[in-house]
């Protein structure tokens, strides 16, 4: 098959990409790799594509970002196909009903309902979200953490979910209590390091990182951001130490670690200046 013409309709385009699927998806003559996935397979393939999006936006590469959403598209198709095969739902279902939400969701656009801020629509989207977890619960009790997927990343699931709580009242006055808390969990976790059970002491560790999320909430930032960002910053520290000890003809690994140390203080003493 040859590469769907540039002059195709987004539409016709999409038809195309679907149909490509099917065929990659066809017992007689598919591809086996293809044939042989499931919903459960492929999702980790599909949130890889997502943090390969993110990453292409981080470093401001378009041409990349292009090529990366296609990506994170035909995992789209994908999943639709296999659904598709099972019987349970289409690609143009899937289609129909983001269209559909995206419609209920902004009543002040395609509406009569009216928002006049950025934070006052986004008041507005979690109460339609909200009233949407209420119609799908069907009489059952329904919680503040409905809907905060167990797929997410960590950091970025324990920020919803206080999110959640905060919106019913359970939260910190400010970001002075939640360090006075943070220095209370490390305090614990010492204590657990010292008894050496390490149930005890795994269950520190989230309780002090769970605790550093929510400071880092309460001063307006993203802790999946700021921990990304440390990733990079020790990332391009160690890879400047790695430099400076060539630059000595010695091998970074084979240097003691106060040796090690020496050089990561010289690292940041050249950032700094």
């Amino acid at each position: 098959m040859t590469t769907p013409p540039s002059d195709l309709t987004a539409g016709a385009q999409l038809e195309e990409l679907a149909t490509i699927m099917a065929r990659l998806r066809d017992p007689n003559g598919g591809c086996p790799w293809d044939l042989e996935q499931t919903f459960e397979t492929i999702a980790p393939y599909t949130i890889e594509e997502a943090y390969e999006v993110a990453d292409a936006i981080a470093r401001g590469d378009l041409a990349d970002l292009k090529g990366e959403l296609g990506d994170l598209l035909l995992q789209v198709v994908f999943h639709a196909r296999i659904a598709e095969e099972d019987g349970a739902f289409t690609l143009m279902d899937v289609v129909t009903a983001i269209n559909t939400k995206m419609l209920a969701r902004h009543p002040h656009v395609f509406g009569e309902g009216a928002v006049r801020s950025a934070a006052e629509q986004t008041v507005a989207w979690e109460a339609l979200k909200a009233a949407e977890r209420a119609a799908k619960s069907r009489g059952s009790p329904v919680s503040a953490l409905d809907g905060v997927a167990l797929g997410l990343p960590a950091l970025l699931r324990a920020q919803k979910l206080q999110h959640r709580a905060a919106r019913d009242g359970f939260d910190w006055p400010g970001p002075e209590p939640i360090l006075e808390k943070l220095a209370e969990e490390a305090a614990e976790l010492s204590e657990a390091v010292n008894s050496g059970d390490a149930a005890h002491i795994a269950e520190e560790v989230g309780d002090l990182l769970f605790v550093a999320v929510n400071l880092a909430r309460k001063l307006n930032l993203d802790a999946e951001t700021c921990l990304r960002d440390g990733n990079a910053k020790f990332e391009r520290r160690y890879r400047a130490m790695e430099a400076l000890a060539r630059a000595d003809s010695v091998a970074f690994g084979s240097l003691s670690l106060e040796a090690q140390e020496s050089l990561w203080r010289r690292v940041k003493a050249a950032e700094r200046g």
